[in-house]
This record gives C-alpha cells, structure tokens and sequence, in this order.
C-alpha cells in the first residue's frame, strides 16, 4: 500500500543527503532508519550512495567535494520533484522569477534533471525520469513522507510553484502554513517564516527545503539519535490529526525532521 511505480507530474519523489562526511552519515541514517545501501562509483573519487528498505530505493547520498561545494557549504538535503518535460521547465523557471542554477542535464539512463532557486531564494531540484522513478517507498516507516519549504515571503513562492508546477493551496494548521495539493493529493507544506527565524544580524535564514522520514516510534527513534552521534534539536512536537515530529541533526550537520505519522497514507496510483 505504499510502494510506488510511477509519480505524476509535480510530486516530490526524491530526497538526496549532500554530505561533508558521507560514511558518518551512512551509519547514522542506516542505524536511524533501517536502511541497506550501495555505493556506486560515479567518475573519479565519487561514488554515489543508494540508500535502500525492504529491496525498493528510498533516499540516496553522496560526500561533498571542495570544487562543486567551497568550503563553508553545510551539508544539505536535496528535494527532487518529478516533472513531464525537465527542459520545457528551464525557460519558464526564468520567466517567473527564478534561477536554473544547473542543468538540464543527463543522469546516465536514470534520468533528466535540473536544479532551480526559486524567488525566495531556495534551491529545489526537477526530475525527469528515465529507469529510476525516485523512491519506491513512502509514507510507511524508513521512507520518506513529507517535503516542506520554509520562507520569508510564502505568497511569492506560492506564486512561483503554483504557475511552474500547477500546485494548489490550502490554509492548514498553524497561522502561515499552507499545505499543498498536486492533483488532487498532499504534496507537502510551506511554512512562512517569523521573527523567530532571524538571525543576529536582523536578516531571516535562507529559504530551504526540508525532507521529512517516518518512523515507527518516535520516541524510540530520538533516543537512538543521541547514540548514533546525532542531535536531538528542540522538543517532540505534534501536528494536530498528523503526528508526533522532531527535527534532528545528522552527524555531518545535515538537518531534517523524523515522524510518526498516525495514520500513514497509502500510495494510490
């Protein structure tokens, strides 16, 4: 009831762990998350990590080089999107607003892909895809469950999104958080940003993307956070009639959110 073959047009597929230190993030997410994995050698020095649940891919990683990622660069998690046409995107990304930082370009026969900031300034990848669909999985424990922007300015990328991708929005939950409908389906949030995301110099923290994981017990899992080298950050919190959550830190620095969802929602297709 949660294994998928096929993702419409713009629904979160993918989610990729850009990693300044890969095998501490190998144990820790395969230790957190029940997940298997494979290295896949991808051009010198580089492999590419697939991470895996019950023989279907969940999530991948790799280990951030100097030359594509300064010095400086935290490690991040990369949201992917599929999308029909990934160059029939490029254009019109720029004629709203936003920037194609890379691409479009060929992932092997796996797919076609490019990578946009958007007009508040967050970075979220396109996927075309050719023998790989994204993830396999999701909504069940150890796969991914939810995709959720953080903005300054949530009407713009409401805007952006919705021209570029044909999201549609609901006001759900708390004061300035929209859910969003891709066809008829939950296709993640976008959270807009208070004063409690400032920072010292009086400016809001960049616009990012987060990538949510489902876990069986949440309780159960912040406990082994701590002993497989990660932070437990803030408190457990609950999303009424969704779940328990908490956001963690993986030992690489890479931030993301575990929950426990309370009725996990099956994969239709």
């Amino acid at each position: 009831m949660f294994k998928v073959t096929k993702y419409p047009h713009g629904t979160f597929s993918w989610a990729e762990l850009a990693s300044r230190e890969s095998e501490k993030s190998k144990q820790f997410l395969t230790g957190l998350l029940g997940w298997s994995y494979v290295d896949f050698p991808v051009g010198e020095r580089m492999v590419y990590t697939m991470y895996s649940l019950d023989g279907q891919y969940v999530a991948a990683g790799f280990q951030m080089d100097d030359e594509r990622f300064p010095p400086g660069v935290p490690s991040f998690w990369n949201n992917y999107v599929t999308v029909g046409d990934v160059d029939a995107m490029a254009p019109r990304i720029t004629e709203l607003g936003g920037t194609v930082m890379s691409g479009p370009f060929d992932v092997a026969d796996n797919g076609r892909m490019l990578v946009l900031k958007d007009p508040t300034g967050a970075n979220l990848s396109l996927w075309q895809p050719g023998s790989h669909i994204g993830a396999g999985l999701v909504n069940c424990p150890g796969a991914m469950s939810w995709n959720e922007l953080a903005t300054p300015d949530s009407e713009a990328a409401q805007a952006f999104y919705g021209a570029l991708l044909g999201w549609e929005y609901a006001q759900e939950g708390p004061p300035g958080y929209m859910l969003i409908r891709n066809r008829g389906r939950n296709n993640g949030g976008i959270l807009q940003m208070t004063d409690e995301w400032k920072m010292p110099d009086g400016n809001f923290m960049p616009a990012h993307w987060s990538v949510y994981f489902s876990v069986a017990d949440i309780d159960a899992a912040v406990g082994k956070v701590t002993e497989l080298g990660g932070e437990a950050m803030y408190e457990t919190m609950e999303a009424p009639d969704t779940g328990r959550f908490h956001i963690i830190r993986e030992p690489a620095g890479a931030i993301f959110t575990i929950i426990q969802l309370d009725e996990p929602e099956p994969w239709i297709e």
